[in-house]
């Protein structure tokens, strides 16, 4: 698969230990551990409150525009499928190289669902969204973001689904997953800088978002919607003076 892309922006190193949640405070998306209070949770956690570059956006329109190229190849892997509490996170058991961003390879570290969308588009929420998680050597990470619409069954979600899992639970997918039906044929999307979405909102994320969604049935919705069981898309956060790049 080829992407268009600009030249990479400078990324700060971040922990994937964040998405995991190793030895964080206790959150959650309801309640008095609800996005509104991230920040005030534990000192670490601030960045959720004070941070000026944070994700998700609203993408309404774009500052600049770019053609400049990058690769993204994902080949069929195996996987383990885990239920963390937050979300379903498709982990693959090697070590690819899957996206080659200004000259620097970045490997696919795992990929997660939020139910609704976290990102917007002119204020409209989508039933789901998958965020594609890579690292470089130094620590630094790309996110690439997919929007899901209601159509026809994804082929890719199929085995994710078989399986419910309740939260703390895992399993290794039987074959290879090719996950090829979780990006739409166009290619257009916006890119900036941005944070995780979930604590410590570390910031230095390089974003890339799609523009198109992808089509998946109701009934596959609902089945993430049950096992994830609740919402967990973090409200849109200011985008301040940040440049938004279309390509």
């Amino acid at each position: 698969m080829q992407l268009r892309h600009t030249a990479l922006a400078a990324l700060c190193a971040v922990s994937l230990s964040a998405f995991a949640g190793e030895g964080q405070p206790h959150w959650s998306y309801t309640g008095k551990d609800d996005p509104a209070h991230w920040g005030e949770l534990s000192p670490a956690f601030v960045t959720c409150k004070l941070g000026k570059n944070q994700s998700p956006v609203d993408l309404s329109s774009a500052n600049a525009k770019s053609d400049n190229s990058v690769e993204a190849t994902y080949p069929p892997l195996a996987y383990t499928v885990e239920n963390n509490g937050h979300t379903i996170q498709a982990t693959p058991t090697d070590a690819v190289k899957t996206l080659k961003l200004g000259g620097e390879a970045f490997t696919l570290k795992q990929f997660h669902f939020h139910t609704p969308s976290e990102h917007t588009f002119l204020s409209k929420y989508f039933p789901m969204e998958v965020h594609f998680v890579h690292q470089n050597e130094r620590g630094e990470l790309a996110v690439i973001g997919v929007m899901f619409e209601k159509g026809a069954e994804n082929a890719a979600l199929a085995p994710l689904l078989a399986k419910p899992l309740k939260a703390g639970e895992k399993t290794a997918l039987a074959d290879k997953l090719d996950i090829a039906a979780l990006f739409p044929k166009d290619q257009n999307h916006f890119r900036l800088n941005g944070s995780l979405t979930t604590p410590p909102c570390s910031e230095g994320v390089n974003w890339i978002v799609f523009k198109t969604p992808v089509e998946a049935s109701e009934a596959q919705f609902k089945a993430m919607e049950a096992m994830i069981g609740q919402a967990n898309n973090r409200p849109v956060q200011p985008l301040n003076a940040r440049i938004v790049i279309e390509e």
